[in-house]
């Protein structure tokens, strides 16, 4: 169904004016047949990539990679792996540029200069000046056209606080500079006046994440103050120069905390009455309506006016797929009329109510402009209260015709190095190039109805698959239709609240006692331990009871009782009590977090990504197992053949304290969704939350004897069950010595054994991360770090190497160091903490004793100090440190990190390749054939390509490596049930005398 936008009152008046504008914008000619016309080479680039989709997603991966490349022959061998793709149909002219044999040639190095020069063109377009000198210039140039303006620093990508510290000085510089520059400025009545009020001259655009390296919705109150802290020192030396500041909006993530820090701030006395000051509106988001609405009240509330710049927003792809990555509502709309319409009621309702506010209306769309000149003109709409705004290099003849037709118009000017700008000019590209850009659309002389009618909102509706379902679909395999569950938003206050309180409840049931279950009844053991939170050691999170051998041998026969009854039961019934297992977990996402928080010392984004894994194994193997109880059909005329799968016997399964709900769940749950009887003894250091993990599962409806919790000694107990001579199978993760241990052990046939026991062992890794010289090094750094030292490098999938070509290594490592500097060591309870506590004192005194050895075979380039009051180690990052050395080659386990400088990619991949383990990898690299190569070569069960290599999530990541690092099949992957199942093949003769039944037959 199609709702065409209500026709208002402004309707004719937004016609009218928009026709008079676009007169005046529009040229005679075509806009290709200008093009074509034209010798100029960014010109050429942007239309091409405008006609083919293919050659426009290469080219903009091409720029982006550009500011990287340091030689002409780098620039061409990229050209031709980016352009030379199979997908990229080329222009005549850009194929003969590209036919070149060798990047050192004259051919390719005439290419490289051509496309440079052309790229470097394009970014002046749309970047108004690389140092204060050129913006000064190109500010006075706008000001001769009767145009104001306002001043973006870019290079935004905040990942350390010295680094937050320098974007506030370069704003305090600018500013100074600018009105040093302004003193000599005339003025300009139409763009410096307006009621009688002198606006200032000069204004500058802030961004609030820029303040703080840390800046996390999560951290609320910290984030903040630390925020709040330099904008304070920014407003009040504008205020000393008469400048003016405004706040930009970014990421949907940050937009409530980001509105929530300028509301609280703009009413302290200090602020109060500044009516200099600006924030944003996104139109693009679904809630900007109530945004707006809320802002409005809250400037009523406040008693003096600010300007409200509505865009429409910039990061609609980004957002568009973060939001069906992690399954969370879209939060833009998916058609951009929606946002179009949006836009019209929020200038609507931002100038009805312009006693209040200041409307500042940034748009490139003529009819966008006209709308909000036709509504202030109804309105009378005082000219202080109401200007209109143009990106740099996006709206000039609109921002001319504006002016010439008496309107105060603002010109967006970002400014900086190629190098920040990048992704900045990159979205401008995308913006201009897009099949639904105005700007295009008008260059392009499509006709003045079309251009200038009402946004028509499309219903989305389920006949018509929207852009979030058609997203979601390509983020499956072609196999699986399984989504996976949404991780907490914690940008949301009120889960923030609801974590709070989770917390409150676990606090008050620390200490409590945990029995072992053995046959569906809790059970006295000879023996408790007390389970302690490793950021307080002080604090006993649970007493648990660990079993003795008689025990265990109790629990071995209520196993073997129960499974006979348990392989009968139906693999649908079998999966419907492990989907309740997952519903339950879902409700008791925030305590289960708060559990692992304080047992186990895991920061809180992270225990929650530890629950939906958990989810995510019990949805994920019902499926598998629906579907592998279909069996194979293999018949033959006269003849059935039937491929089926039955349950092995009796599992046991030891888990590990770093993931102590996720993988303790995933290899239970695999087990007895298989029909299989199943014994957890998990790690004794994360007891407490297998119990809990075990009244979920009991809740959920698994038979007494067919699932038992048995927490014991690994020493003795698990020793006993693995020996045990009916036991069929032993799930495995931990240590690559106890590992081997089991499987040795495995392998020997015991007295009155009857079958080969199947051990599926996870073991360890000493994982890498290549960074090669065309890395995006703002992203390298912030995966780096986060793979390093997320969980205090505590999983198994943690990066413990990183590698890195000698071009960057200097620069890597120094960026590196201080972005590790400004992380947050702490309690893990605490919101703001980023490296919590490692499990215990033996892990602490071990990790100890590596960096001691460090300290002797390479450069100690930091050693962050920790808390006292738990088993803290702070983050250490070892330099030039040898492949071969002790902490290149065994595996640590803790916030321990060797950077490592290699030549080049080749021997990269030998470093990488060159220990006894096969886990997990990274590569941090725009360029296509060592993307390619490292694909191929890097020898790990997981590689992870420009992203952290931390966090495989079910079904999309299966988790597994090889080598020293496991054996067995990837868990969470197609695979992985069939190590809890025997394959049987069951072949019938159907013929009786002769006669067998004909498919088809009459």
């Amino acid at each position: 169904m199609v709702l065409q936008v209500q026709t208002s009152t402004y309707e004719a008046k937004t016609q009218e004016i928009a026709k008079q504008l676009l007169a005046a914008t529009q040229e005679n000619r075509s806009f290709f047949s200008s093009l074509r016309d034209q010798m100029r080479w960014d010109d050429k680039l942007l239309a091409w990539a405008m006609s083919n989709p293919g050659l426009r997603v290469q080219l903009f991966r091409f720029i982006d990679t550009l500011p990287a490349l340091h030689s002409k022959s780098e620039i061409a061998s990229h050209l031709q792996e980016y352009l030379g793709d199979e997908s990229v149909e080329l222009p005549t002219a850009l194929k003969g540029m590209l036919n070149f044999a060798n990047p050192d040639s004259m051919p390719g190095q005439v290419a490289a200069t051509t496309v440079g020069t052309a790229v470097e063109t394009l970014a002046h377009k749309y970047i108004s000046g690389e140092n204060i000198k050129q913006v000064i210039k190109t500010v006075e140039r706008l000001r001769k056209e009767k145009m104001a303006f306002t001043i973006d620093l870019l290079g935004e990508a905040v990942i350390t606080e010295a680094e937050a510290q320098s974007y506030l000085e370069r704003y305090l510089e600018l500013m100074q500079q600018l009105v040093e520059a302004s003193k000599n400025w005339a003025a300009i009545p139409v763009i410096d006046e307006a009621d009688g009020e002198v606006i200032p001259k000069v204004q500058v655009s802030v961004k609030l994440t820029a303040f703080y390296s840390q800046f996390d919705p999560l951290d609320a109150k910290g984030s903040e103050e630390q925020v709040s802290d330099r904008i304070r020192i920014l407003l009040r030396r504008a205020k000393e120069l008469g400048a003016a500041v405004h706040f930009d909006m970014e990421q949907y993530a940050y937009k409530d905390i980001t509105l929530s820090i300028l509301k609280k701030l703009l009413l302290e006395e200090e602020f109060r009455q500044r009516t200099d000051i600006g924030m944003t509106i996104q139109a693009y988001l679904r809630d900007s309506e109530q945004d707006t609405k809320d802002v409005i009240s809250w400037l009523k509330e406040r008693g003096y006016p600010l300007t409200i710049r509505l865009v429409k927003g910039a990061y609609w792809d980004q957002e568009t797929i973060k939001a069906a990555q992690k399954h969370w509502p879209q939060p833009v709309y998916n058609d951009k009329a929606a946002t179009d319409a949006n836009f019209e009621t929020i200038t609507q309702l931002l100038l009805e109510n312009h006693q209040y506010v200041y409307s500042a209306i940034g748009s490139h769309n003529v009819r966008s402009h006209s709308r909000a000149i036709a509504i202030a003109e109804s309105l009378n709409v005082p000219r202080r209260r109401f200007e209109l705004q143009v990106l740099y290099g996006m709206g000039d003849k609109v921002a001319k015709a504006l002016v010439d037709k008496g309107y105060r118009v603002r010109v967006y000017c970002p400014y900086g190095e190629l190098l920040p700008g990048m992704a900045y000019l990159i979205r401008r590209l995308l913006e201009n190039t897009a099949n639904s850009s105005f700007l295009r659309q008008n260059l392009e002389n499509r006709p003045i109805e079309e251009l200038l009618a009402p946004p028509i909102v499309k219903q989305e509706n389920s006949l018509t698959p929207n852009v979030e379902t058609r997203l979601i679909a390509s983020l499956q395999t072609p196999h699986s239709h399984f989504l996976g569950t949404a991780d907490t938003d914690y940008a949301v206050e009120e889960v923030r609240k609801q974590a709070a309180k989770a917390f409150q409840s676990v606090r008050q049931q620390l200490g409590k006692t945990y029995l072992p279950l053995i046959n569906g009844e809790y059970v006295n053991p000879p023996e408790f331990v007390d389970s302690l939170n490793p950021s307080n050691f002080s604090e006993v999170v649970g007493k648990v009871g660990l079993i003795s051998v008689e025990q265990a041998e109790q629990a071995m026969q209520a196993a073997k009782a129960a499974f006979p009854g348990w392989r009968k039961t139906p693999a649908k019934q079998r999966a419907d009590i492990l989907r309740k297992a997952g519903d339950l977990m879902e409700e008791r996402r925030a305590e289960l977090s708060a559990w692992i928080v304080l047992e186990v010392g895991k920061p809180v984004k992270e225990a929650d990504g530890e629950v939906s894994e958990a989810i995510d194994f019990c949805q994920y193997y019902a499926d598998e197992i629906e579907r592998l109880d279909k069996g194979v059909n293999y018949d033959l005329a006269g003849e059935t053949n039937r491929y089926i799968y039955h349950p092995r016997g009796i599992v046991v399964v030891i888990s590990p304290w770093n993931f102590p709900l996720a993988i303790a769940c995933g290899m239970t749950v695999a087990a007895l969704v298989s029909g299989n009887c199943t014994l957890l003894k998990p790690a004794e250091t994360s007891s407490v939350i297998a119990a809990k993990l075990t009244e979920i599962l009991v809740d959920a409806g698994f038979p007494k004897g067919v699932f038992q919790y048995v927490p014991g000694k690994g020493s003795q107990v698990g020793a006993y069950l693995v020996n045990h001579p009916d036991t069929h199978v032993i799930a495995f993760t931990g240590s690559q010595e106890v590992g081997c241990r089991i499987y040795a052990e495995a392998a020997i046939l015991k007295p009155g054994q009857k079958h080969m026991k199947r051990v599926i062992a996870e073991m360890g890794g000493k994982n890498a991360i290549i960074v090669d010289e065309s890395a995006d090094l703002d992203q390298a750094v912030v995966g780096v770090v986060q793979s390093a030292f997320g969980y205090s490098g505590q999983k198994c999938s943690a990066a413990s190497r990183v590698i890195v070509l000698e071009p960057i290594y200097e620069a890597f490592v120094q960026r590196l160091v201080e972005a590790t500097k400004s992380l947050n060591i702490g309690e893990a309870e605490l919101p703001s903490t980023q490296v919590g506590p490692v499990i215990d004192a033996n892990a602490r005194d071990r990790i100890r004793e590596y960096i001691e050895k460090g300290k002797a075979e390479a450069q100690l380039a930091l050693e962050l100090p920790a808390p006292e009051q738990g088993y803290f180690i702070g983050p250490v990052i070892f330099s030039e440190v040898s492949p071969n050395a002790v902490i290149s080659q065994e595996e640590i386990f803790g916030p321990v990190l060797a950077v490592i400088r290699v030549k080049d990619f080749q021997e990269a991949l030998a470093v990488a390749n060159g220990t006894n383990y096969a886990l997990t990898g990274g590569l941090y690299s725009r360029t296509p054939s060592h993307i390619q190569q490292a694909q191929t070569e890097f020898e790990v069960g997981n590689l992870y390509i420009n992203r952290n290599i931390t966090g495989a999530i079910v079904g999309r990541q299966p988790f597994g490596g090889f080598k020293l690092s496991g054996v067995g099949s990837k868990a969470g992957g197609p695979d992985y049930l069939l190590q809890f199942l025997e394959p049987r093949a069951v072949t019938e003769n159907i013929q009786r005398q002769g006669f067998a039944p004909i498919e088809g037959a009459d």
